[in-house]
């Protein structure tokens, strides 16, 4: 089978389900191969399947398989505020280029808690500090947010930086504060003396 073949057999293969947390309205995409797209909390179910649609096109409405079914438990305790790790899920990460792959493998190391910044991550993949700006890159079309935990890689200094995601800045403050980090603190996951 040719690999357009393969890709479009995939796409046919690509469903989504939408589901209720404490934050909102989250999304999940998959295909045989694993979860391709994850949706932050939107306030509705109708604006989070829009976005989702709009991510993962020629997706169909579908029931999670067992996998599926883990990654949204887990999304769910994540937004209640309980320590989670979605290392265990498998993810279909195909369109991504290698370089890309690298950064969310690299990613996904980081751990419920704690924190780096963009330049470690490019120190960490034996690249400089121009290699920086391409984690940024690849942090920002994260397709799969929370599960490849771009909320966790910080500016230079500790500083939030960009989030793409529905809230900007202020979700990617508030996702931190689950965890217990204080934004703007020193990296290494200091307890916030704040609720979110």
């Amino acid at each position: 089978m040719s690999q357009r073949n393969e890709r479009s057999h995939a796409m046919t293969n690509l469903h989504y389900s939408i589901f209720q947390t404490s934050s909102g309205f989250c999304g999940i995409a998959w295909s045989d191969a694993g979860i391709t797209r994850f949706q932050l909390p939107a306030k509705s179910a109708e604006v989070t399947e829009g976005m989702v649609r709009r991510r993962a096109p020629g997706a169909e409405p579908g029931v999670p398989t067992p996998m599926v079914g883990e990654a949204v438990a887990a999304a769910t305790r994540y937004f209640e505020g309980n320590e989670t790790d979605f290392a265990q899920l498998e993810l279909d990460l195909d369109e991504q280029d290698e370089f890309f792959k690298r950064v969310y493998a690299a990613a996904r190391r980081i751990k419920w808690g704690q924190t780096t910044t963009y330049g470690a991550l490019a120190k960490e993949l034996g690249g400089g500090p121009e290699t920086a700006r391409d984690v940024g890159q690849a942090m920002a079309s994260n397709p799969i947010p929370l599960i490849i935990p771009c909320h966790r890689v910080l500016a230079a200094g500790g500083k939030i930086g960009g989030f793409s995601a529905p809230g900007g800045a202020a979700a990617k403050i508030r996702m931190l504060g689950l965890e217990g980090i204080l934004a703007g603190s020193s990296i290494g996951g200091q307890q916030a003396s704040f609720k979110f």
